[in-house]
């Protein structure tokens, strides 16, 4: 389902969580899923993965990890406070020790000029606080932005779990 290098990188991301007693999450937009598909196809990966919330919708975000209405409504969902709320929200509610985040814009429609198609914003919050990352990927397909999405959340949460924090 997922292709190798993808694979690889959940796998490697799965033995360095239970090598060190962490747990991870996902709270996702954009890719709706797909982080959390990609951990999860690995043999063994519910001893470290305690869920997934998919929060498309800007009510899905405010329900489900907690987004206060009012820094959507301030910022946009394809921002770095959201991205960062979803995060801290889905590690709270999920009670991990790890939770990553991803809101952006897969296309082909719904940018504008100042948030274009291919932008999108990551999170990963640990004990030690909260990383963020901004990628913009361009104008690809919805398919191929989504793909490396994934790709980029399951890097930024590698290097949480192995920074440890």
């Amino acid at each position: 389902m997922f292709d190798a290098g993808t694979h690889r990188l959940a796998a490697e991301l799965l033995a360095l969580s239970e090598k060190r007693g962490f747990t991870v999450a996902t709270v996702e937009s954009c890719t709706g899923g797909l982080v959390c598909g990609a951990l999860t196809a690995i043999a063994g990966s519910s001893a470290m993965v305690l869920g997934g919330l998919v929060t498309y919708a800007n009510e899905a975000k405010a329900a489900l990890a907690g987004v206060p209405a009012g820094l959507i409504a301030q910022h946009g969902a394809v921002s770095e406070p959201v991205a960062r709320a979803m995060a801290e929200g889905g590690r709270q509610r999920l009670a991990t020790t790890f939770a990553v985040s991803t809101t952006g814009v897969a296309g082909p429609g719904g940018g504008s000029v100042e948030k274009p198609v291919g932008l999108v914003h990551f999170a990963c919050a640990g004990p030690s606080g909260t990383r963020h990352r901004e990628r913009r990927f361009g104008d690809r397909s919805r398919d191929e932005i989504r793909r490396l999405s994934v790709l980029e959340a399951l890097d930024l949460l590698r290097e949480t779990v192995l920074a440890g924090s």
